[in-house]
């Protein structure tokens, strides 16, 4: 009987090193003024290592150290605070406290792929989210009673003492009442407030910190480039992508009247705002990418059109690669449970953004590829050439080899099966693919992520754990590092390979 999921795993022919050394994928690519040399590429991962501070700890070099191990062209670093402001166990660089820890991490990167690697830094801005209240606590705490709320009630009970009901009874009232009357009784932000969460949009312009935005976020993004060279990184990627701040801009669904909104030349404007006061910060040599979406994949979002428009606009002001990805959005996440904030991840859009292999029948591999291909067409008939990243479900040499052989994209960008395996590039480089641990897409990896528990993959655990000096999570029961690859004859094979030529 065959397993369940192995089944669904692509058959795959891996290469002898002479083949791989003729590929594409193992060959030199420019990126603004660098040299990388081979097109495989580790995109961002959050993996919940760092402190509740946000600085950099032993188990983050641990981390990257051994992707870096790997050989991999490019490492792009988890998505970093711009803002010093508390984020949990996520990297921050909004402030020079930071670099130190930083620059240990681009250090480590370097040591441990025998300088290789190029490493970049993903920099991002979020806006408040809250967890899901209790309902007790919502409307104790957070509810704020408004006429409209007591002429609903009056409308609802055919009681007109509503009209001029103290808040505390308004609330009282509300507390007990069941789901469907509160339909009809709050707005659609309070509902979402309710059962949700919290949480704030680029279209709150009501709120002064929103509005203020366009005045705000070029000069914070421009400070934080400028960390990152301090720190030693080779370039950084700008976070245009999923439920985060600059993605809001770029959403169709950014209707704000302030020259910021509404048509695609208004929704890219303060994303080149961005972009221009980074450059203008890091200078002409330095990498500056970025990462936004091929389709947003939620009613009423931006589509493919939108984001080769996009596309080329970024060509034209100067990035220097574009790495393309896929929904993720908060409109159709599920509904968290009480206590926790709701996760972009969990609807359709964030289905697609990381598909699983219980799939339909095209299944999560080279899913988004399309979205890509159409990108870096329509950036080429522009008469511009940056290089473009295509990701998603990518896990085999004959998937990238075909992508790049067809001119989809430019570079492969593989984040679970790097995560499954970090020594899968060097393995395939080195004849050697037959011995790559693949990744099953089950999103375990995913699950852990949307707990914010350090991120690990299921088939690290796989070979024995009880091994004197292997790192192991806070609930002591998975590897924090992914095993070693015991080749006694992987130096030698790695000095003779043509990765190292």
């Amino acid at each position: 009987m065959k397993d369940p999921i192995r089944h669904r795993i692509l058959e795959t022919r891996w290469p002898t090193a002479e083949h791989a050394a003729r590929s594409i994928l193992f060959s030199p690519i420019e990126i603004g003024r660098l040299t990388i040399e081979n097109r495989t590429w580790v995109p961002a991962m959050v993996p919940w290592r760092a402190t509740g501070d946000g600085l950099v700890t032993k188990n983050i070099l641990e981390w990257y150290g051994r992707f870096a191990a790997g050989r991999p062209g490019v490492i792009v670093v988890e998505a970093t605070g711009i803002r010093d402001v508390p984020s949990g166990p996520l990297l921050r660089i909004g402030h020079d406290r930071f670099i130190p820890g930083l620059r240990e991490l681009a250090s480590t990167v370097r040591r441990e792929s025998g300088g290789r690697t190029r490493v970049f830094i993903q920099i991002i801005d979020f806006l408040a989210v809250k967890r899901r209240p209790e309902k007790d606590k919502y409307f104790d705490c957070f509810f704020v009673v408004g006429q409209s709320h007591r002429e609903r009630l009056k409308e609802a009970t055919g009681d007109e003492t509503w009209l001029s009901a103290a808040d505390g009874s308004v609330r009282e009232f509300l507390r007990a009442a069941p789901d469907s009357l509160l339909d009809s009784l709050l707005d659609e932000r309070e509902i979402e407030s309710l059962r949700f969460g919290y949480r704030e949009r680029v279209t709150d312009v009501d709120l002064a910190h929103v509005r203020d935005l366009p005045n705000v976020l070029p000069g914070v993004f421009a400070s934080a480039a400028a960390r990152a060279r301090e720190a030693g990184f080779d370039g950084v990627e700008l976070h245009y992508a999923h439920a985060y701040t600059m993605a809001g801009f770029l959403s169709a669904l950014n209707d704000r009247a302030d020259g910021y909104g509404g048509p695609r030349e208004n929704r890219v404007r303060l994303p080149l705002e961005v972009y221009r006061a980074v450059r203008e910060k890091v200078g002409g040599d330095y990498v500056v990418g970025v990462r936004f979406l091929g389709d947003e994949v939620i009613e009423g979002g931006s589509r493919i059109e939108d984001a080769m428009y996009f596309g080329v606009e970024f060509a034209r002001a100067g990035f220097d690669y574009l790495s393309i990805s896929k929904g993720g959005k908060f409109e159709d996440a599920s509904q968290p449970k009480v206590g926790h904030a709701v996760y972009p991840y969990t609807g359709r859009s964030g289905y697609e953004c990381m598909p699983t292999v219980w799939s339909d029948a095209r299944g999560p591999f080279g899913r988004n590829v399309p979205l890509a291909a159409a990108i870096r067409r329509e950036i080429n008939l522009a008469g511009f050439s940056q290089p473009v990243v295509a990701s998603g479900g990518i896990s085999t040499f004959e998937q990238a080899e075909s992508i790049l052989e067809k001119g989809e994209a430019d570079i492969i960008g593989s984040a679970r099966q790097s995560l499954a395996d970090p020594d899968w590039f060097l393995k395939t480089s080195l004849g050697r693919g037959a011995e790559v641990r693949r990744c099953e897409f089950t999103n375990y990896c995913e699950g852990l992520d949307q707990m914010h528990k350090e991120v690990t993959c299921k088939l690290w655990d796989r070979l024995p754990r009880d091994v004197q000096g292997v790192a192991m999570s806070s609930d002591t029961r998975r590897r924090l590092v992914a095993p070693p690859w015991n080749n006694k004859d992987s130096a030698a094979a790695v000095a003779d390979s043509p990765v190292e030529k």
